[in-house]
């Protein structure tokens, strides 16, 4: 490879990168609302810019994806990771999130927000604020399983038979999504498929930053829930439910 083309090569991934630093600045708006306070903005920030910085690396635009699709979840995902290693729930929050897994794990599928209150004694609010604490200790995240514009990503050199289960698992996250009740399924669609951050949500439904926090956390449980019920009939046995936890 010549130096020419090298200073090309790398001058290209510059611009891409500070083309799109906003999106790192975007990415942790979205995810601040939802996080307990004392957390280290410029650790996650610079979090995001590396993540920004592996997807340049990696970007390849003959594959016909947007650089901001690709670089989205790279850098959300470097966020998160930055989040997970630091551990940022308090003492209260893992005790509640002790409970809540206990109970999910005795109680028949499928699981829902009210039963969950029930059995663990905190009430619905506190059991939607918990599983928000929850989605960002998890290893994989839902924005993992579907695009921000709720396309599934596809690798097109993966088996059909892959792609065939991608595609039916795309196809349960739809329907599950349209099984939601209309306030629940139009915050689920302007979060992940507009890309809206959950205060400008709150501002076109007239709602607080908590209550719709909360009301994305019981939705995305409801769906997790509605997809697993959806294998657990295509298999004909009643599978484990300890996934979710």
């Amino acid at each position: 490879m010549s130096q020419p083309y090298r200073d090309y090569e790398q001058s290209r991934k510059d611009k891409l990168i500070m083309s799109h630093l906003p999106l790192v600045k975007h990415v942790i708006g979205r995810i601040m609302v939802e996080l307990p306070p004392g957390i280290d903005l410029e650790n996650l920030q610079s979090a995001g810019i590396l993540g920004l910085v592996e997807a340049a690396n990696k970007f390849d635009a003959s594959k016909n994806t947007q650089f901001k699709t690709f670089a989205y979840l790279r850098v959300r995902g470097a966020i998160l990771d930055e989040l997970r290693r630091n551990c940022p729930l308090p003492q209260h929050v893992l005790e509640r999130v002790a409970k809540i897994r206990k109970a999910y794990r005795d109680l028949p599928a499928p699981v829902s927000i009210e039963a969950l209150a029930a059995a663990t004694g905190l009430t619905e609010d506190e059991v939607s604020d918990t599983l928000s604490s929850m989605r960002l200790t998890k290893m994989i995240s839902w924005e993992q399983t579907a695009q921000p514009n709720g396309l599934t990503m596809v690798d097109h050199e993966e088996a059909p038979e892959a792609e065939l289960e991608r595609w039916e698992r795309h196809q349960a996250l739809c329907d599950a999504i349209d099984s939601l009740e209309p306030r629940a399924r139009s915050v689920v669609i302007m979060y992940y498929r507009e890309d809206m951050r959950l205060k400008e949500i709150a501002k076109v439904l007239g709602l607080s930053d908590s209550r719709i926090s909360r009301i994305l956390s019981s939705a995305l449980f409801e769906i997790g829930e509605k997809i697993r019920a959806k294998e657990r009939s295509n298999e004909g046995t009643l599978a484990s439910t300890s996934s979710q936890f």
